[in-house]
Order: C-alpha cells, then sequence, then structure tokens
C-alpha cells in the first residue's frame, strides 16, 4: 500500500500517540493535531493548514469534562470544527475511537458527548468509520487516581473486557488507510476483567499502596452492573491479554 498523509487529533495523547507510531512504523506521514502543537479544535485556529493534503483522520481526543453539558458542548464543537475543516481539505475518510456500549448507559456525562459526537460523524460531510472499544487495561489506574483521597480509592466493581492501549492504535492505524466502514463492530481485549482486581493487581504491579473501596456510590453507576460494559457478540478480539499488559508495567 503506498504510504498515506493522515491527520491524527489528539497526536498527545496516550491512544493518539500510540496511533501515530503505528502509522509512522507503516510508513505513512502523519500530520499531529494536538493544542500543545498549535492546532486548536475548540477554535478551529490551525486546522485547516493543518489538514491540508491530508487523505484520512483519526479522532483520538478526549475530554475531562464530568458535566452532562460541558461534555456534549466540548466534543459538539470540537468534532463539528473538525469534520468541517475535513470537509474543506477534501478528506476521504473519518475515523472516530469511541467506545463499546455507549447506547446502554444513560447517566453518564462522559458517554453523553460521545454520543454527540458519534451523531455528528455519522451524519456529517465526510465519509466515516466508528471504531468503539472496550475500556482500556490502564483503565483502572485512571479510576483510582481521580478518587484517591488519603491512601484510599473508591472502585466500582465493573465487569469489563478491558484492550491494550497498543492494539486500539494498530487497529486505528489499520482502519484508517482502508475504506470508510461506517459502524465498525466493537473492538476487546480477550477476557473479562473485574476493574476491582484489575486496580487491585495494577497498584501491585507498579508497587503502589491504596486501600480500594468498592462501591457504587462514586463516577460509575449500577446502570453499568452485570454484563452492561461488554462488548457485542461479534466484537474484534485484540490479543494482549491483561497479564500481558501488567507485565511491562513492572
Amino acid at each position: 500500500m503506498s504510504a498515506m498523509r493522515i491527520a491524527v487529533a489528539g497526536a498527545t495523547g496516550n491512544i493518539g500517540a500510540l496511533t501515530v507510531a503505528a502509522l509512522e512504523r507503516s510508513g505513512h506521514q502523519v500530520v499531529r493535531v494536538s493544542r500543545s502543537l498549535g492546532v486548536d479544535l475548540t477554535t478551529g485556529e490551525g486546522l485547516d493548514a493543518a489538514l491540508e493534503g491530508v487523505e484520512a483522520v483519526v479522532d483520538a481526543t478526549n475530554g475531562t469534562a464530568t458535566d452532562r453539558e460541558e461534555a456534549v458542548a466540548y466534543f459538539g464543537t470540537t468534532t463539528r470544527n473538525l469534520l468541517a475543516a475535513a470537509a474543506r481539505a477534501g478528506v476521504r475518510h473519518h475515523v472516530l475511537l469511541s467506545i463499546a456500549c455507549l447506547d446502554r448507559v444513560e447517566g453518564n456525562a462522559h458517554y453523553a458527548g460521545k454520543r454527540e459526537q458519534e451523531r455528528l460523524v455519522s451524519g456529517g460531510p465526510v465519509p466515516w468509520t466508528i471504531v468503539r472499544a472496550t475500556q482500556f487495561h490502564d483503565f483502572a489506574a485512571m479510576v483510582t487516581s481521580w478518587t484517591e483521597r488519603d491512601g484510599a480509592a473508591t472502585v466500582a466493581p465493573l465487569l469489563l473486557q478491558p484492550i491494550a492501549p497498543a492494539d486500539v492504535a494498530e487497529i486505528l492505524a489499520e482502519i484508517a488507510v482502508g475504506e470508510p466502514r461506517g459502524l465498525y463492530r466493537d473492538i476487546a481485549g480477550p477476557e473479562p476483567q473485574d476493574l476491582v482486581d484489575m486496580a487491585r493487581r495494577t497498584n501491585e504491579a507498579r508497587g503502589r499502596t491504596v486501600r480500594l473501596v468498592p462501591t457504587w456510590t462514586g463516577l460509575f453507576g449500577t446502570e453499568m452492573a452485570g454484563e452492561v460494559m461488554l462488548p457485542g457478540e461479534d466484537a474484534r478480539i485484540a490479543p494482549t491479554t491483561f497479564d500481558e499488559w501488567l507485565a511491562g508495567q513492572r
């Protein structure tokens, strides 16, 4: 396959940086789109110049808003700006990283923002693929970092089927160079895990001592209990297990 010019939005983030690396390993020219690099998705500043000559865009951006209206406004604004600039530049493929089980969870602000993002992409002017991933292997560490106070962290006992960030990046890179696929099947890791156990094992691997308090009175409500967070039956299963990822954290 001939080399392509591909833009990655959120290029300095966890998945974005790994996607940049995966594309470059395959010989593609990557344009990094990030506020820290002078391209602001919230205002559109620098976008037209960044997307000049670009054939595909991968949107791996993230938002930190915990308020529903703020999350919807943030993802709505950044996505509209990115799609409009992509259309002006003649981009032929917009790839959006989204979340598996998005339609099953109503109360979460971040999920509301991602649904708005999917709505805009699927109804937008650029041919598209939406890739819904389960939570990442480092999700438990993120949750404990958000909730830790005085040596203790609250963690919901979620049942997940987490995926390695590097596997997500490889799949995004693969899809970006192909034809638009619409709503792609869920991507997930090879085995279900309990979030509390993931947090305990991650802390052990990293040499951290945190007392974990399992509870539903926190970031995640009981609407996420049971098998709600597991991928669809036709999910694409990535190879890296949680244990293999953990081994790299030691």
